[in-house]
């Protein structure tokens, strides 16, 4: 209703204090909405919360309109409060969280599947105590650095299978971890199988080797993150090779056990510093060397100082004979280094005390071009991590001692880092590996040497009491290319599901 000017003047005349404030409360009614629209509209678009009006909104037409007034714009902020984000704020809200899509849940297992394994360190082997190689987190003591072959930090006396816990260790500081394994890309079964099958490995039955890995699975298979994707998602070590755990028998004389072929395990992802050739489901990881560093310049110091090493020597064979061994070649290389005025021997012969001494290989690699690497025991040897890290370029005879097992960690381009020799020129007798390496230019030697020293931040395991700043270790990127699998693993099976 319109009010006329005189019937307005007649109302203030007579009674302006009873009409004034009902005008103001009315015109406040009619501006509030709009008022709360805009303000909302603003509060999404500007990603902010959506909050209350500005207090002294509130304020001036309490003081100006009366109680009815404040209490109409109070029950209107009260609303605003109820209503839940925009879709968009909370996109926007998760585009900024850095670990969307990295996140790991980690399994709170029973103390049987690891704790309780490493009392029995003293038990392992007939012939040494390894609770020693356990100390500073799986690392073990600091090596004697009394003639200068080490940095004087970040270097340990480091067991070349003592993964389980360095790798359990590093894990529990992964900068994305989670407590809700719904929102988990990947999820870590921190089972110590290396550990648990070495126990085992002399003079127990076959049921006794298997105990844990069959147990192992029976706990998995009842926990609800295990349903989620029938283990697709889960992913656990070993810090051995994938031969002790692929026994085909239940002979109890065979060896390792059968974890590996336990049809949950084929499930998941499994690590080994050697996996076997005809599976899909396992993956190599590099075996830990000595050198652990704790901050991103310590690894920048060893790189600078190994570019910097003079390299007296053209090759070099550091390593024993295999008498027993009819496929062996490595007496081969033991007499060709022999007959080389550019190669530098370190033959190992049983229980001799240098080849026991770290300082022993590292002195002598970090004065070589090329460094030997044959196969021994298995495919793989840790000698071709420690050469690396020594800035000697590798020489394989097997496409498997690297070739076909590194392949998160090591470039597809296999000339860009190491020499390939077939086994098989080696035992005709028909390749000189002195003349082999002499062929190859001196700049390119130079570019392959600088190639494996920048390799180095890939292949070490850093120290899991701290924390690197900007360098990706061997478990960073392991975690990632295990995320990225299971990435996959996931589309095919939401593919599948959707197909059907």
């Amino acid at each position: 209703m319109k009010l006329s000017t005189v019937a307005m003047e007649r109302s203030v005349a007579h009674g302006g204090k009873c009409l004034l404030p009902r005008l103001l409360f009315l015109a406040a009614l009619s501006a509030t909405p709009w008022l709360l629209i805009v303000y909302l509209h603003l509060s999404v678009f500007n990603g902010a919360p959506v909050s209350s009006p500005h207090p002294s909104l509130a304020a001036a037409v309490a003081s100006e309109g009366g109680e009815d007034a404040q209490r109409f714009l109070l029950e209107k902020e009260e609303t605003l409060r109820k209503i839940p984000p925009s879709r968009d704020a909370t996109t926007a809200a998760a585009a900024g969280d850095a670990c969307e899509g990295r996140y790991v849940y980690i399994h709170d297992l029973p103390s049987r599947f690891n704790a309780d394994i490493l009392r029995n360190c003293r038990e392992w082997y007939y012939w040494i105590n390894m609770c020693v190689y356990l100390s500073n987190g799986g690392l073990g003591e600091p090596v004697d650095n009394a003639d200068g072959a080490f940095a004087d930090e970040g270097w340990y006396a480091t067991d070349h299978f003592g993964l389980d816990v360095i790798f359990h260790s590093r894990m529990k500081q992964y900068e994305c971890l989670t407590d809700d394994s719904s929102r988990a890309a990947a999820v870590f079964v921190p089972f110590y199988a290396g550990f648990d099958v070495v126990q085992h490995l002399w003079g127990s039955n076959a049921s006794v080797k298997d105990a844990a890995s069959l147990e192992l699975v029976n706990w998995l298979a009842g926990r609800p993150e295990w349903r989620a994707m029938g283990g697709r998602d889960h992913f656990v070590l070993s810090g051995r090779t994938a031969w002790d755990h692929q026994r085909q028998t239940d002979s109890d004389s065979e060896w390792g056990n059968k974890l590996l072929r336990l049809p949950a395990v084929q499930n998941m992802t499994v690590l080994f510093v050697e996996k076997t050739p005809w599976t899909d489901h396992d993956f190599a990881v590099p075996y830990p060397t000595y050198f652990h560093p704790a901050k991103d310049t310590e690894i920048f110091q060893w790189q600078q100082r190994m570019r910097g090493m003079k390299r007296e020597w053209l090759f070099t064979f550091a390593g024993g004979t295999r008498p027993g061994d009819p496929n062996s070649i490595r007496h081969h290389l033991v007499r060709q280094c022999g007959a080389s005025s550019l190669c530098k021997l370190i033959q190992c012969r049983k229980g001799e005390r240098k080849c026991l001494i770290p300082s022993t290989f590292m002195r002598v690699f970090q004065g070589t071009r090329f460094c030997l690497q044959p196969t021994g025991d298995t495919y793989t040897r840790r000698s071709a991590f420690d050469a690396i890290l020594a800035g000697c370029v590798p020489v394989f005879f097997h496409p498997a001692s690297a070739y076909t097992q590194y392949k998160w960690h090591l470039p597809d381009e296999h000339e860009t880092y190491s020499v390939f020799i077939a086994e098989e020129d080696i035992r005709s007798g028909n390749v000189s590996i002195e003349e082999t390496l002499r062929r190859i230019p001196p700049h390119v030697a130079e570019k392959m040497t600088e190639t494996v020293i920048n390799l180095i931040p890939r292949l070490v395991y850093a120290d899991p009491r701290s924390k690197l700043e900007t360098v990706k270790d061997a478990v960073d990127l392991t975690v990632d290319a295990v995320i990225d699998r299971v990435k996959k693993l996931r589309k095919e099976i939401h593919g599948a599901g959707a197909a059907s």
